[in-house]
């Protein structure tokens, strides 16, 4: 059986006058996360010579704009992506399946934002910032012959740029994480069912509860309502998969336990590390500090959240327990949606570099 990824149909040759820029997709480009990937493109300024907008039935028309051009958004059809280089898929898991091949047949470079192609044949999850940080330990190992990448859980690749960051302060006896998860994770609905929870608890009316199943507002939960289909033990899971996809054996994985918290955007960890020696919290610190990882001293504002909203690093502040004398605390922060689009795009930039010409002349 033919795997998709790999239908190119006809070898891309280098043309004369090719502009040297690619032809983009964004499917689920309505969604939270295909906002702020086409935000993240333009930033980072992908090599693009437009930004096509699609999404399903319920998001056609609606306006947006591209660079200094207002756009809509269309829908998905046989001929979509038709002379298109790279196709995001930002939406609905379902959509995702639904459409996708179609791209893949086209020859376009497939990056699944939306985990719905996890488990699919040779669909490898992708985080260029810690494959870099593996780099010389031969840890980078990407198959230059795919065109297709499932890009990693923001939350994956917060907590493996932390652990593998943390091995040069001595070794770990013992990790564990309590994870808090803002409702951006479950998209628009998981938005909109937090914010009627708050509004109707404070008028004293019923609260929804289709997304989380109990109340999530002014509350903190470690699970869903038996009457909802997704389970944070399965995310758990879920985080975990790709945290050790990534890191590749180098460290051991985190005991993890995750929250659910009343907040929009941004995940934030407790991270509790033992070490086998004594290590200060200055040392510590020392060892995380470097690219898209920023140590925030302790008389600094601390990592949250809301300051981390937009930023395109993780933050961290270390100190050290106050009753192990080889335990230390590190307090993460980082924008999820924002983590996960930057890793999109590096994936983008990768798998296009393969390619001698796009498709736009």
């Amino acid at each position: 059986m033919n795997d998709p990824r790999r239908m190119t149909g006809a070898p891309r040759l280098a043309t004369p006058g090719w502009s040297g820029l690619f032809r983009v997709a964004i499917v689920g480009a309505a969604s939270l996360k295909g906002k702020e990937l086409k935000d993240t493109l333009e930033e980072r300024n992908f090599p693009s010579s437009d930004i096509l907008l699609l999404d399903d039935d319920e998001s056609l028309g609606l306006l947006d704009q591209v660079g200094d051009e207002a756009t809509f958004v269309q829908a998905v059809t046989s001929h979509s992506f038709d002379n298109v280089d790279v196709a995001f898929f930002a939406g609905d898991a379902d959509f995702t399946r639904r459409t996708w091949r179609t791209a893949a047949k086209s020859g376009a470079v497939i990056l699944d934002l939306s985990y719905a192609l996890d488990g699919e044949p040779g669909m490898a999850v992708r985080s260029p910032w810690i494959e870099q940080e593996l780099e010389p330990e031969g840890g980078r190992k990407v198959d230059l012959g795919t065109t297709a990448a499932l890009v990693a859980h923001p939350a994956a690749t917060m907590l493996g740029m932390l652990l593998l960051r943390a091995r040069a302060a001595g070794g770990a006896r013992c990790i564990a994480v309590t994870l808090f998860e803002p409702v951006s994770e479950r998209g628009r609905p998981g938005m909109d069912e937090l914010h009627q929870q708050t509004m109707n608890l404070l008028s004293f009316q019923p609260m929804p509860k289709a997304v989380f199943g109990a109340q999530l507002a002014f509350n903190l939960i470690s699970r869903f309502g038996d009457d909802v289909k997704e389970s944070m033990q399965r995310s758990e899971e879920f985080i975990l998969a790709h945290l050790s996809a990534l890191v590749r054996g180098k460290v051991e994985s985190p005991a993890l336990q995750l929250v659910q918290a009343p907040i929009f955007h941004g995940h934030a960890a407790a991270i509790y590390v033992e070490l086998e020696r004594k290590v200060t919290a200055g040392e510590f610190a020392l060892a995380l500090q470097g690219d898209h990882l920023k140590v925030v001293a302790s008389g600094d504002e601390q990592p949250t959240n809301v300051n981390v909203a937009g930023q395109h690093e993780i933050q961290v502040a270390v100190r050290e327990d106050a009753s192990r004398p080889n335990g230390l605390w590190l307090w993460a922060a980082a924008d999820n949606l924002k983590l996960q689009t930057l890793t999109a795009h590096e994936c983008a930039l990768e798998l296009v570099a393969t390619r001698p010409s796009g498709k736009i002349q």
